[in-house]
């Protein structure tokens, strides 16, 4: 028997019902047992009713874990430290999983085989959100290899083999749990730890795109926050300065024809993103300190 705990880090978000359901009707191989751990992240049990009524629907056995801080990090350490399984999985507290997501990120972890296997988290967007948002789908979590190697991925819908050395004693950095990029930091030490990792195409789980997030000036701070979380942790070699100085000829270029494309709004966003993103990369090498992106928001993924 296979043991799988399911970890939702949670954080006043209604939409925990849909995500907990969906988990609950995997469609699972029957020597595979699962487990729902909730870890609540308010300062108030808020979650814990919630939790108490879908133990009563579901088959699944809730854990509910009380990590009071308004600190992701927090509530995924809760999570790690309520685990017992073979497995851990986490998926975020506003996304729903497809009825094979388990299965998917399973077979791949047993075939590699892999200490950690990462799925897409696809983007729902509405008719009315921006159209050149839409087009470049900037809200989708796709895993990537790296010259043929994963060295990171998200917590946003990932398996980890609980007992692989790179993992047995690694937690999520507090010092990240406003700022995000928490799950990034947290993959690339479990890779340099030694993890083998790999990615799952089919293992999908949806997440409905947030209004607050549908702007340039929000885009723009994530993804010189996701610069400053791959400057910081791609490189810890010699190659690092060269990586840098490579990102700000690019940060140069791509504002450049950003400005050449002033007539589409599309391309001008797509280009001055990509540059904001080096210059992310750039702003390692003075130190300058992570933004708390997600200080006032349940969820503070990357």
């Amino acid at each position: 028997m296979t043991a799988i705990d399911i970890c939702i880090p949670t954080f006043r978000r209604p939409s925990l019902e849909k995500t907990v359901l969906s988990v609950a009707a995997q469609e699972i191989d029957p020597e595979v047992s699962l487990r729902i751990i909730i870890a609540d992240n308010d300062e108030k049990p808020s979650a814990e009713p919630l939790a108490i009524a879908l133990s009563a629907r579901i088959e699944t056995p809730i854990i509910y874990v009380h990590a009071p801080a308004r600190n992701i990090s927090v509530a995924r350490n809760a999570c790690l430290e309520a685990a017992t399984g073979d497995f851990v999985a986490f998926i975020d507290d506003d996304e729903t999983a497809a009825p094979d997501w388990l299965g998917q990120l399973l077979r791949v972890a047993r075939h590699g085989p892999f200490d950690a296997v990462f799925g897409p988290s696809i983007a729902r967007y509405k008719p009315e959100d921006p159209a050149w948002i839409v087009a470049r789908d900037y809200h989708s979590n796709i895993p990537l290899a790296r010259d043929g190697v994963v060295e990171t991925g998200h917590t946003s819908n990932a398996l980890i083999r609980r007992g692989a050395p790179a993992f047995e004693s690694l937690k999520f950095d507090i010092a990240k749990g406003l700022s995000g990029g928490e799950d990034t930091d947290y993959f690339f030490r479990a890779w340099r730890a030694g993890a083998s990792m790999g990615i799952a195409p089919a293992a999908m789980v949806f997440e409905p795109v947030e209004p607050s997030r549908l702007s340039y000036e929000w885009l723009s701070k994530r993804k010189f926050r996701a610069g400053q979380s791959y400057g910081y942790h791609a490189r810890e070699d010699g190659g690092r300065r060269a990586m840098i100085a490579g990102s700000a000829v690019k940060t140069v270029l791509c504002y450049a024809v950003a400005g050449l494309c002033f007539w589409s709004e599309e391309k001008r966003n797509f280009w001055a993103l990509r540059g904001t993103f080096h210059a992310g990369v750039v702003s390692t090498l003075f130190k300058v300190r992570e933004e708390a992106l997600y200080a006032d928001a349940g969820k503070q993924t990357s």
